[in-house]
Parts: structure tokens; C-alpha cells; sequence
């Protein structure tokens, strides 16, 4: 017969067995996640479908539990944007990149008139005049004009990526950006810095229409054009942010209908 101290012992070893083998299960699950994430990320930051680094995805076994938890039931917070201002986006298309007119020495601001507020985008000619170049192309048609902000990510990578017509991943001017300023010191450690504004790409160059604004610091390798600085809105930012995103997995649509009504460059 088994005595009743026998009894607890096996208890407590069949209890602690079951814990052993959920814990397996999590970081199993966590790795088939962050292999999928990974994955998704990998076209996360690409004109037209975006790659980066995902290193910083992992966690141990309470946090791989409540993420595991919070994707299987994401949480939609309530939208904190306006409506979008009436209008379509222009279907657009170029052969070529448009001819070198910006002044390098001078100084260029992006405004991008959000549903959720207005962000200002300082732009640096001087170490990304092709890309600025662009911009200040693009955005003199109307281009990202009623435009979507397509990707979040809230989990390793913390950047809003825009200027995709399609606001799927897979739009682009037609023409392709080579890489700029690659080499630029605030790149400190493999982190882009909160603040900072980058260009999406699909491999070396291959920069297009699509960008990301860093919300906060993030760990990337330094593939991915720095072309400018966020000088305001960082607040609206931050409510976009906090809305979250809509898998629950930190990668997707955000939970925030973010739509640039109109994008100006001025000098």
C-alpha cells in the first residue's frame, strides 16, 4: 500500500513533470513563433515586402507564456485616429528615378497631415540627397497622398512603416533607390535609434517609396537607408503605438487607422 507521504511525493513529481513538459511546449512554441515572425519580419521593412533582423524576439519561459497568450487572444484597442480626409490614392508610376534637383546644403522638411495627428520629418539631403531627392519628388505629385501606414511592430523592432499606395507591402514607384548613408554614426551597436527615419528595402538597392519611423530604439542591421530625423509627433507616434497592432504577435496592420491625408516637402 502506498503510504500517504508517498502519495505527496508523486503528486509532486507528476506536478512537477507537467510543469517541465509545458515549459518545453512553450519555448517550442515560442521558437516555431519567432521562426514564423522572423519570417514575416523578413518582409517587413522591404519596398514592397520588408526585410530585418529579428534577434531580439526571444524571451525566457514566463515571458515566451504571456506572449504565447497574447497571441492567441489579441487584444484590439480602441482606434484613437480620425477618419480619413476624402480622396483615393493616385495610381502612380515612374521608369526611372527623377532627376537630381535637390539642393544638398540646404535644409528639407517633410509634414506628413495624419488621421491621427501630424508628423514632422526633418530630411537630410546632405547624407541622402537621391532618397530626399525622391521624396520631394513623390510627395510634389501627391503620391503618398490618402496612403495607409501599413506595419507595426511592437515586440524587438518598434517602427510604423508607410508610403506604400497599396498599403499591402508590395507597392513602389516604379523605380528603385540606390543605398545612402549607411555609414552614419548615430547607427551606434546595430541600433536605429528612436527618432530616426529609414528607408523599407528588399536586399541592397533596392529602395522604393516605402519608409519606417523608429518610435523606439531598435536592433537592425545597418541595411536600411537613414534618410532624416522625426522632429515632431512623436506623441502621435505613441498613440499609434499604443493602440497596438492586429495579430497580437508584434508584427501587423495597426489597430489604429493611420492614413497620411497629405504629405508636403517644403525648404
Amino acid at each position: 500500500m502506498v503510504s500517504s507521504d508517498q502519495r505527496r511525493r508523486q503528486l509532486a513529481r507528476e506536478k512537477f513533470e507537467r510543469q517541465q513538459q509545458r515549459r518545453a511546449e512553450n519555448r517550442r512554441r515560442a521558437r516555431r513563433r519567432n521562426a514564423v515572425i522572423a519570417s514575416a519580419l523578413a518582409v517587413v521593412l522591404a519596398a514592397g515586402a520588408t526585410a530585418f533582423a529579428t534577434g531580439a524576439l526571444g524571451g525566457d519561459d514566463k515571458d515566451d507564456t504571456v506572449t504565447d497568450a497574447a497571441a492567441s487572444t489579441p487584444s484590439k484597442a480602441p482606434d484613437p485616429c480620425e477618419k480619413p480626409a476624402p480622396g483615393s490614392v493616385k495610381k502612380l508610376s515612374y521608369k526611372k528615378e527623377p532627376a537630381l534637383t535637390v539642393d544638398k546644403s540646404a535644409s528639407y522638411t517633410m509634414k506628413l497631415d495624419t488621421t491621427c495627428g501630424d508628423i514632422t520629418l526633418a530630411l537630410d539631403a546632405a547624407k541622402a540627397p537621391r532618397t530626399v531627392n525622391s521624396f520631394n519628388f513623390l510627395a510634389g505629385k501627391g503620391y503618398f497622398d490618402h496612403t495607409k501606414c501599413h506595419r507595426l511592430t511592437t515586440s524587438g523592432i518598434y517602427v510604423l512603416q508607410c508610403g506604400d499606395p497599396t498599403a499591402q507591402g508590395s507597392g513602389t514607384p516604379g523605380y528603385k533607390l540606390p543605398d545612402e548613408n549607411l555609414k552614419d554614426p548615430k547607427l551606434k551597436g546595430g541600433v536605429y535609434p528612436a527618432g530616426t527615419v529609414a528607408m523599407a528595402n528588399a536586399g541592397p538597392g533596392t529602395g522604393g517609396s516605402q519608409f519606417f519611423l523608429v518610435y523606439q530604439d531598435s536592433k537592425l542591421p545597418p541595411n536600411y537607408s537613414p534618410f532624416g530625423t522625426i522632429k515632431g509627433g512623436k506623441d502621435v507616434l505613441k498613440k499609434i503605438a499604443d493602440a497596438g497592432e492586429a495579430t497580437g504577435a508584434g508584427d501587423g496592420a495597426p489597430n489604429a487607422t493611420v492614413v497620411i491625408d497629405k504629405a508636403t516637402v517644403t525648404k
